[in-house]
């Protein structure tokens, strides 16, 4: 039986049914003709406006003809206006005649003598001009020959390296990851300075040929994660991938299923630990958010301070962030059960107060529970896609005035605005956004258990939502690992967190080799230092 559970996707195949449009390639090689070359590639784009052609002449009969194919946009002018100028006044000085050497030592001798750029390469398919010249590149095509070099002069506009702006942390690192892959394997590359980080790139996507880096440690990760991550990407057909987002949809392993079964962060230190714990990192061009797999429940109530911070206080943090899940989860819930079937399990002076208000509502409770859930969906929604100018004046104001106005015309009591604000609050406190939208998923169904048959409905509730959770997987691994299987050594972070040196090892299900962290002379010099310190 295979390690990893084996599926299709009808979305992988979705070009099946569809047919691109076809180009204009007469052949998958140059002609020796420099012209043909040049009006092949115009015809290629379409004599696109932002397709630049250059052709010049040199030699001292002006025999040598050249051309220089780029789209304006994708390069730096600046390094090829440098390029142009030392290319034509080296060549100038060269005298290099076609009559002097054989068509084929002509783009070697320009290639070491004319070209103040290292990045170059000599290709022979115009299949890979042309995903040259759509990646930044410069193609230099010279009369007679039938290859063309490739010029790395890329140099697009970009954002800079900032703060992130959804995983907010008061002590720690402030950059985050942006949208160019580059810069972002070089962030993480500036973490871990070891010869044994692989980056794999791939591309995914037939007409965007969007650019995927696979990232992993060799030594650490277990090769059969890599090897099933590398597997599904490849087997991917589709014709665009835009964010991450794209390839999570394609590769995780259950898709009807409310919980993110891959993690996404825009947080390089975030990512360099998990390489570190043996996942491995999914990078895509355009996007800050990069994916890390196997994921596992633990990890999304896990923030990256928490590491910053003292092992004390991380784990109270982490416990808080435990109790505002159930209390997200099953807030309005717990509520509408007690209200309507268990009112002996309240105090008499509070079923009285409740009883009080709920004297003029007209609607039962889970009909309050729902109008004020769905309200507060809306504002959420309108302060996110409200200018930053006013987004949050208009969610705040909102919220206060909306839910006020609602208790004096009584068309909700106080209390059940009280447990939908409390409710809302506690969703913050998770540091995974998509984590936060699980659960206001799945509330909204706790609700409808709890209006049908009380205590009990949730019960039932709690109970399928353990069995779903149980059988999901994330490459492999279990997602409720190392909860459910149950692994002793890995208890050391996952709900609470031990001192840096009683985590000497890495998580057994999802690093299978490589698993000591710190060498003994580091852990008995920590607990020779908390014996003198007692």
């Amino acid at each position: 039986m295979s390690f990893f559970k084996k599926k299709s996707r009808k979305s992988t195949s979705i070009n099946d049914q569809m047919e691109l449009p076809q180009k204009n390639l007469d052949s998958s090689a140059l002609h020796e003709n420099l012209e043909r070359n040049l009006a092949t590639f115009k015809d290629l784009y379409g004599n696109s406006s932002d397709l630049v052609i250059r052709k010049i002449k040199f030699g001292e009969d002006k025999k040598l003809q050249i051309g220089m194919i780029y789209l304006d946009g994708l390069v730096d002018r600046q390094m090829m206006d440098d390029l142009l100028d030392a290319f034509m006044f080296q060549m100038k000085d060269s005298q290099v005649t076609l009559d002097s050497l054989d068509k084929d030592d002509v783009a070697t001798l320009l290639k070491n003598t004319s070209i103040p750029i290292a990045e170059t390469t000599e290709l022979y398919q115009l299949q890979d001009m042309e995903s040259a010249i759509l990646c930044g590149g410069a193609i230099l095509l010279i009369d007679g020959v039938t290859s063309g070099l490739k010029i790395n002069v890329s140099g697009w506009k970009e954002r800079g390296v900032t703060e992130s702006s959804t995983e907010n942390v008061v002590r720690g690192p402030k950059e985050s990851f942006t949208e160019t892959l580059r810069t972002n394997t070089s962030l993480v590359r500036r973490k871990i300075k070891d010869s044994s980080l692989r980056i794999e790139e791939l591309q995914v996507g037939k007409i965007t040929k969007t650019d995927i880096a696979i990232v992993h440690i060799e030594g650490i990760t277990n090769e059969k994660i890599v090897e099933e991550v590398r597997s599904r990407i490849k087997r991917i057909e589709i014709d665009s991938i835009l964010e991450s987002s794209y390839i999570e949809e394609l590769i995780e392993d259950e898709t009807y299923t409310p919980f993110p079964t891959l993690y996404n962060t825009e947080r390089p230190d975030v990512i360099a630990a998990g390489l570190l714990e043996g996942r491995v990192a999914i990078f895509v061009d355009g996007t800050p958010f990069v994916l890390l797999a196997p994921a596992l429940f633990t990890q999304f109530f896990q923030s990256a301070e928490d590491y910053y911070q003292r092992w004390d206080i991380a784990t109270l943090l982490r416990m808080l962030r435990v109790l505002a899940f159930f209390v997200s989860l099953l807030g309005p819930s717990l509520y509408i059960a007690l209200i309507n079937f268990h009112q002996e399990m309240l105090p008499t002076t509070l079923l009285i107060d409740l009883a009080a208000q709920r004297e003029g509502v007209p609607f039962p409770a889970v009909i309050e529970a729902l109008l004020m859930e769905v309200t507060l969906e809306i504002l959420r929604e309108a302060g996110l896609r409200l200018p930053k100018a006013i987004g949050q004046t208009v969610s705040i104001v909102g919220a206060l005035v909306i839910g006020q106005t609602a208790v004096e015309a009584g068309i909700v009591s106080a209390t059940m605005v009280i447990v939908v604000s409390i409710t809302a609050i506690s969703n913050f406190i998770l540091p995974s956004f998509s984590m936060g939208i699980s659960i206001r998923i799945l509330r909204f169904g706790f609700i409808i258990f709890a209006a049908t048959f009380g205590l009990y409905g949730i019960t039932i509730g709690l109970f399928f939502l353990t069995l779903h959770l149980c059988s999901l997987r994330s490459f492999g691994v279990p997602f409720l690992t190392p909860i459910a299987p149950f692994v002793k050594e890995d208890q050391k972070d996952t709900l609470w967190r031990m001192p840096t040196w009683k985590r000497y090892t890495r998580p057994r299900l999802v690093s299978k080799q490589n698993s000591i962290r710190e060498n003994e002379v580091t852990k008995k010099n920590s607990q020779l230092g908390q014996r003198s310190e007692g």
